[in-house]
């Protein structure tokens, strides 16, 4: 069912944006040569708890999931760009991370995503980062009331084509509220034109992830994480954004 919400409500999802952006901005810092990926899990898992703020990844157990999760933050490394499971993996120079971290705060649920360079970044990995940055923003431009859901990921779309990369819709955005994923699903590709139409009050999540010579992906054993089926590298950008009347207001906006 999709679910619009009040001015009020969207508001008082602003709490949550804010503790997932703060998170993913210090990440972002922390991630360095020689840092293990459980060492950020643990962060993140001590953030949570300071906060008073609730995991929505620990127990969580999709129908594509092989277990539920057991871990607070998503971390991809390379070719590996969805779902990745931390492991006991320090970081090497130039490693390409993924972080995906969704929390909720005071009953209300917020999703975002980013991908670094981990010390000396190739200029193919800044180029990707760049693309799926720039393919975020124009899904985000399109999300305004009377366009259509095709209008946001025509958009992703043709900024992913326009550099050369080919686009999956097996995994893409979603809705989110008081739950991490609802409905919608917001594909990264579209007919302009097409699909439902936008209103004021839906919450969705935005996520274009890309890889560099494939859109094919696969399992890794652990059931979670997504590779490449080539062995190219990724990069996966998301914020969870507010349709209104005014224009789309990003409530996961990192500093």
């Amino acid at each position: 069912m999709i679910e619009l919400y009040s001015p009020a409500e969207i508001e008082a999802m602003r709490p949550a944006g804010r503790f997932v952006a703060a998170t993913l901005s210090e990440l972002s810092k922390v991630a360095a040569v020689g840092v293990n990926l459980l060492e950020l899990d643990e962060l993140v898992a001590r953030r949570i708890k300071e906060a008073g703020a609730v995991s929505c990844y620990v127990d969580y157990h999709p129908s594509f999931g092989a277990s539920p999760f057991g871990k607070v933050l998503c971390t991809s490394v390379n070719d590996a760009v969805l779902h990745g499971l931390p492991f006991d993996y320090a970081l090497q120079d130039g490693d390409l991370l993924s972080v995906d971290f969704a929390a909720e705060v005071d009953g209300w649920v917020a999703d975002s995503a980013l991908s670094v360079v981990v010390g000396t970044p190739r200029p193919e990995d800044l180029r990707l980062i760049d693309t799926t940055t720039r393919a975020l923003e124009a899904g985000i431009a399109a999300a305004v009331v009377g366009n259509k859901l095709g209008d946001v990921g025509h958009a992703i779309a043709t900024v992913a084509r326009g550099d050369g990369l080919g686009v999956n819709t097996q995994f893409g955005g979603h809705g989110v509220g008081r739950t991490m994923h609802g409905d919608p699903h917001v594909p990264n590709d579209g007919r302009p034109g097409r699909g439902m139409k936008l209103k004021p009050g839906l919450v969705i999540a935005i996520e274009p992830w890309f890889l560099h010579t494939t859109d094919e992906i696969r399992y890794d054993p652990d059931g979670w994480t997504l590779r490449s089926a080539d062995g190219s590298r990724g990069a996966h950008m998301e914020h969870t954004i507010a349709v209104t009347e005014d224009g789309p207001i990003v409530l996961t906006a990192r500093d």
